[in-house]
């Protein structure tokens, strides 16, 4: 074991502060990687409190993790010291259950281990992004590529957790040049999906409260922007979206924007709110063959993918780069919502 400096809560009542934790010594498989930065996750936060429940204390969050490869295990054939890497959600699954067969380890049957917060294969509690160093197994570990220059890596971090929630479903879904594809909210994901969808070729219709986020959705690469407290906006949009990809971390009104799908169109929740949305009315479903799903980041091979789709589109996460003793003032400003577009924190200030 290895004494790794970090930040992480003892308790959901506790600030982030730092801390001291044990990295695994490195294993036949394993990569022992420098973290150079770490976003910030809604995710990390409802952990952090304990707002999903079932928190391990001391927590360490992150799972937006770019750094480079400081040592590896004897079995790994695939990096060199010094290589650019990636580390996203999960950091292992059982690998022999159909889910992980099919490049889905994030549904793994066994549950697959999370990057923090989860319970690691010899018994101990999964620490995350926010601290120097981490070792994972080589299965897991993603590939930068070279395409991404030095400068971009802060903007590559979010990739990996924002990029891969609303990559996925896009992917999966079909969506093309032929699509109408509506986002619900510019935040983390939001600004993500935005991207993502314009280099896919949809026109991208977005609804946002925020109003001074209309010129800046645009130039995302929005092609029509509306406020989603504009009832006039729904009436005249109605029944004209092929795929609605829904990323508001805070419970709301489903209804409204099922009314703006097509027949067999799609509404996908991504946002993951602390507290269930209002039941939806089922007529908004049945006359129109309507779906409400729901997807979870990726598998690591679509993560790969991802970040090779974004390097070869030229699309890194809008930031705000912040350093470590900063992330409880990045906290409160991320529940406000003050925040263009996720926070990534300089692990150089650890």
């Amino acid at each position: 074991m290895t004494k790794t400096k970090a930040y992480g809560t003892k308790s959901k009542e506790a600030p982030i502060e730092p801390l001291t934790i044990q990295r695994r010594t490195l294993g036949p498989k394993d990569v022992k990687i420098k973290i150079l930065y770490c976003g910030v996750c809604h995710s990390d936060l409802h952990t952090a409190r304990n707002e999903w429940a079932g928190t391990t204390y001391p927590c360490v969050p992150g799972h937006e993790i770019v750094g480079t490869v400081e040592a590896f295990g004897p079995e790994v054939k695939r990096f060199k010291i010094g290589d650019r890497v990636a580390v996203g959600c999960m950091v292992s699954s059982c690998q022999t259950c159909p889910s992980c067969l099919q490049n889905l380890e994030q549904y793994c049957a066994s549950g697959p281990t999370f990057t923090y917060n989860s319970v690691d294969s010899d018994g101990t509690t999964t620490y995350g992004g926010y601290s120097s160093e981490i070792v994972v197994d080589d299965d897991f570990v993603l590939t930068v590529s070279n395409e991404f220059t030095d400068a971009d890596l802060a903007g590559v971090a979010p990739l990996v957790c924002a990029g891969i929630t609303t990559y996925s479903p896009l992917r999966h879904w079909g969506i093309n040049e032929h699509s109408k594809v509506g986002v619900v909210g510019i935040g983390g994901l939001g600004h993500m999906a935005i991207k993502i969808a314009h280099a896919m070729g949809a026109h991208v219709v977005v609804f946002t409260s925020s109003p001074s986020k209309v010129d800046e959705a645009k130039k995302l690469g929005a092609n029509e922007v509306y406020s989603s407290k504009d009832i006039n906006s729904f009436a005249n949009l109605k029944k004209s979206l092929d795929f609605i990809i829904d990323t508001i971390a805070a419970p709301h009104n489903l209804d409204p924007y099922l009314g703006l799908l097509n027949i067999d169109g799609i509404l996908c929740m991504v946002g993951a709110p602390a507290k269930s949305h209002p039941s939806p009315t089922v007529h908004n479903l049945i006359f129109g063959r309507r779906s409400i799903v729901g997807s979870l980041i990726g598998g690591i091979a679509e993560t790969q993918e991802l970040l090779d789709f974004c390097a070869k589109h030229h699309i890194t996460a809008d930031i705000e780069l912040i350093s470590m003793p900063e992330i409880n003032n990045a906290y409160e400003r991320m529940l406000k919502g003050d925040v263009k577009y996720r926070f990534v924190i300089d692990m150089a200030s650890l």
